[in-house]
């Protein structure tokens, strides 16, 4: 079976060791859904600041959603109507009605600068860097997402978690370590955790994913992979001495705090929703996306300090592509949209709600955003009322992190076209996310060859009417 430890080469003999390392690397190569062997450091424990970006996949319409048009035209403000909301003069699309009932506890951003982003794979917005555009650039692939940064600046709040998770629908649809190197490529929750199977289109096979990644090997229990760990102490000197490749080097580094995750059972256990009240996974609700979310509060709790939850269906450009009713799976706003809109609506007040109530809401920053807007004018690619991508402007919410909410920044134009004012750059959303966590917006951070980069590539300043 394919796994990520497949290059150890556990069944060959290596000399010094006569066997015992690759027993020991047999072991490991049974922790499979690691997809890593560097995936974690360790660290002390730290306070639980978080993050959980909500990633919409495809790039949501902010016209139909959160900066519409009521007075315009109908091919450019679309089918839906508008509600009032709790942030007086505001309104938001009418099928976000919980949004719209506790919008003082959100920040919209209606003027985000989002030029230069595409997806398949969609990685500028993940990394707060222009050229990180694989589609018309080779090298993207090199640039770490926010997340990856925040692994190694601020590492994981507790020694035995990732400092870096995702529950991925399609790799395309995440940034991963890129320049930082393999150690800092998210730990793939979903193949962790035993979730709904949902197809292409959002149909609900009735199954459960395996959820095996944690299991370990048969044969081997927690005891006998902790006597193994410590075996390998005694040959570090010997291993120093007889390997210098950089893999090796990384596996000696970290496959330990991998393994911890194992041993410890602390991801295992934030990600069985059973030790749940029945009251608060009914709150949740059933559906795939609903699980992931609960799962994502109670891995913060834990001390994973960053994770992005990949909401789509679709394993290609994302599920919130909306290009038109004649090109399925993906539907225009009507039958593509209008159907998520009240999903989304229930999860996001659902966990900003139950963060408040636990009272961690002030340490866990959410995000909910895509890689780009939909274009002003209705009805594109022949379809009825698709909308195309639309990269100058998009819309994203805010809530929680200590910061000010009840506010809307930016404004559109008056067609949703293009940012009126106050442009929200990528940059701008990292040092938001790198000062909540304390990171230094100055850093330096080198390559695996030793040649360093900035933090923020393009600049970029905390969004100064959220963090005063």
């Amino acid at each position: 079976m394919s796994h990520a430890f497949t290059t150890f080469h556990s069944p060959a003999r290596e000399g010094l060791l006569l066997g015992r390392r690759n027993l020991f690397k047999a072991s490991v190569a049974g922790l499979a859904g690691l997809s890593l062997p560097g995936l974690l450091r360790a660290a002390p424990t730290r306070p639980k600041k978080s993050v959980i970006l909500l990633w919409m996949a495809g790039g949501p319409s902010h016209i139909d959603t959160l900066d519409p048009k009521p007075d315009r035209p109908p091919e450019n403000r679309g089918p839906f109507g508008t509600i009032a909301t709790k942030v007086p003069g505001v309104r938001v699309c009418e099928h976000l009605p919980k949004l719209a009932g506790m919008l003082d506890r959100f920040t919209v951003i209606r003027s985000v600068d989002c030029r230069g982003s595409n997806h398949e794979p969609n990685t500028v917005m993940q990394t707060a860097n222009k050229l990180a555009a694989p589609r018309v650039n080779p090298e993207a692939k090199e640039y770490p997402a926010i997340g990856a940064l925040v692994s190694k600046f601020h590492g994981p709040n507790h020694p035995s978690v990732p400092g870096y998770a995702a529950f991925q629908r399609s790799r395309s649809h995440l940034a991963y370590g890129g320049r930082l190197g393999p150690a800092y490529d998210p730990f793939l929750v979903n193949t962790a955790a035993r979730l709904p199977v949902y197809d292409l289109v959002g149909k609900d096979s009735g199954t459960l994913s395996a959820g095996a990644a944690l299991a370990l090997p048969t044969g081997i229990d927690e005891a006998r992979l902790d006597s193994r760990l410590r075996l390998t102490d005694r040959f570090d000197k010997l291993r120093a001495l007889a390997e210098t490749s950089e893999h090796l080097d990384g596996f000696d580094r970290h496959t330990r705090a991998a393994a911890e995750i194992v041993l410890s059972g602390r991801v295992r256990t934030a990600l069985d929703l059973s030790k749940e009240p029945a009251k608060t996974r009914e709150r949740y609700g059933k559906h795939l996306w609903c699980q992931q979310a609960l799962m994502a509060r109670r891995l913060t709790e834990a001390g994973v300090p960053f994770i992005t939850l990949d909401l789509s269906y679709h394993t290609a450009s994302g599920t919130w592509d909306t290009h038109g009713d004649n090109i399925p799976p993906y539907g225009g706003i009507s039958k593509g949209l209008k159907p998520l809109l009240p999903l989304f609506d229930g999860l996001i007040t659902t966990l900003v709600a139950d963060l408040a109530e636990r009272g961690t809401l002030d340490d866990t920053l959410i995000l909910a955003m895509g890689e780009f807007g939909r274009s002003p004018r209705i009805g594109t690619q022949g379809s009825t009322d698709g909308r195309d991508h639309w990269a100058n402007v998009m819309s994203m919410l805010v809530a929680g992190g200590g910061m000010k909410h009840g506010q809307v920044i930016g404004r559109s134009t008056a067609d949703g076209g293009h940012i009126s004012d106050r442009p929200v750059t990528p940059g701008d959303l990292a040092a938001t996310v790198y000062r909540h966590f304390g990171i230094p917006l100055d850093a330096v951070y080198p390559d695996r060859t030793g040649r360093p980069y900035h933090l923020l590539p393009d600049g970029g300043t905390p969004v100064k009417e959220l963090v005063g």
